[in-house]
């Protein structure tokens, strides 16, 4: 069952946990017993998904122009990862009889000198 907000005029906000048929009725102040409107007051929250699809969520919902800070970026890449090492990711070459290098992979259309 959902957790909804609902507001006393006499004694502030509160939450209480109730079937989805009844999410617009009022409900009754724990503290004074008076009926008190639905309200939304925070943004809903993913209690019940698991870790990985919040961790999802949180990233889709992150503003494109905040950049991440020095923390969330080291965090998210390990040591020594071809992007931020600094080395440049190992060629594959390979050599002929005759000494001549070849590159296979990177552009098979040129001619090597």
């Amino acid at each position: 069952m959902p957790i909804y907000e609902y507001l006393c005029n006499a004694c502030g906000p509160f939450t209480d946990m109730r079937p989805m048929a009844e999410c617009d009725l009022p409900q009754d102040c724990p503290q004074c017993d008076i009926e008190a409107p639905r309200v939304i007051l925070t943004a809903p929250a993913f209690f019940c998904m698991p870790s990985d699809k919040r961790k999802a969520h949180a990233t889709n919902e992150r503003s494109a122009n905040a950049p991440k800070t020095v923390g969330e970026y080291k965090a998210s890449h390990a040591p020594g990862c071809g992007c931020c090492s600094g080395k440049k990711p190992a060629r594959l070459v390979t050599k002929t009889k005759g000494g001549a290098k070849g590159f296979p992979t990177a552009r098979p259309w040129m001619i090597s000198h």
